[in-house]
């Protein structure tokens, strides 16, 4: 079934390859490039589930999962935290502020497919 799934990264290519792996499994794709475009994004574009970046410009993603874990309206849509950080404690942080999950980069487009199959059922 098709779902909106919003991708948050400052990297254009990388927002590009989320976008066209998620796209190949039928999924309609919204972008920002940092927390606050996606919090402004959100405003119109309702979505199934956000895959974001950690470390971006303005907003990172720790500060962008807070801000949807406070609206109601996001309480339970998957977040999926999609980033280069390895460290435990950057990983207890994300789950701390809601994150439903963590993807390490690289990754490839049936490792991301495969979990954002398995969040959204």
């Amino acid at each position: 079934m098709s779902k909106t799934i919003m991708t948050v990264d400052d990297s254009p290519s990388v927002r590009q390859m989320v976008g066209l792996a998620l796209m190949q499994a039928g999924h309609k794709v919204v972008e920002a490039a940092d927390g606050r475009q996606a919090l402004e994004k959100l405003k119109s574009n309702p979505v199934n589930m956000v895959i974001t970046d950690l470390n971006m410009p303005n907003m990172n993603g720790i500060e962008l999962i807070r801000n949807l874990r406070a609206n109601p309206a996001f309480k339970y849509t998957p977040i999926i935290m999609l980033t280069t950080e390895t460290q435990a404690e950057k990983k207890a942080a994300g789950k701390a502020a809601g994150a439903t999950g963590w993807i390490v980069k690289p990754f490839s487009g049936e490792q991301l497919r495969g979990v954002v199959t398995k969040v959204l059922r």
